[in-house]
């Protein structure tokens, strides 16, 4: 199966072209390193301080495409279900499947299907100007926010304020992140172009 076989080449996929397995397999220990250090890394913002994971989870989609992006994400969630403490708050939150059926479980599933989203967007071209890179990063958030928010109601009960704690807190540091990736993505392709 190819990785990069899409009708618009991804960024990855035309800075390195050679679709090798060594390549496909460091490419996703990259981007399962990226993804940890993103979860561990907060910045300061009001109500909550927040994490770059969900940038990293969409812009590695964007930048490999959907089969690769979604391998990568599902290396990362392997990793933690084998108790590596590569999620946010571990190890002092708990491990393994213990951490990722906890309340942000739902998050962390909806990475997955978000990344093949946009990589699969943006196999379409939609990594190549700032409108489709919103929808895109829009979309994607939109998938993690619908896993999120059903696995946080499930676990906490349906009777809390479900979007007050899991959705209105993140809603300005994930646009904050959006119009990050409309500038970074759009400079690689210049620079890759030159």
């Amino acid at each position: 199966m190819s990785f990069t076989a899409s009708p618009y080449p991804t960024l990855v996929n035309t800075v390195w072209k050679d679709a090798s397995l060594l390549r496909n397999i460091l490419l996703a220990i990259g981007g399962s390193i990226l993804l940890t250090a993103s979860a561990k890394f907060k910045v300061p913002m009001y109500p909550v301080p927040v994490s770059m994971q969900t940038f990293v989870v969409l812009i590695l989609g964007m930048v490999y495409g959907w089969k690769l992006g979604g391998a990568t994400v599902f290396l990362y969630l392997l990793q933690g279900a084998m108790h590596l403490p590569v999620f946010a708050g571990t190890p002092e939150k708990g491990l393994g499947l213990a951490y990722m059926t906890g309340p942000t479980g739902g998050y962390l599933a909806g990475f997955l299907f978000a990344a093949m989203l946009v990589g699969w967007l943006a196999q379409r071209g939609w990594d190549r100007n700032i409108v489709t890179i919103f929808l895109g990063m829009v979309l994607g958030n939109a998938v993690i926010y619908a896993f999120g928010l059903y696995w946080l109601g499930t676990v906490l009960g349906w009777d809390k304020p479900i979007v007050e704690y899991g959705l209105i807190p993140f809603i300005w540091g994930d646009l904050l992140k959006i119009i990050l990736a409309m500038l970074v993505i759009p400079a690689a392709w210049k620079m890759i172009r030159r």
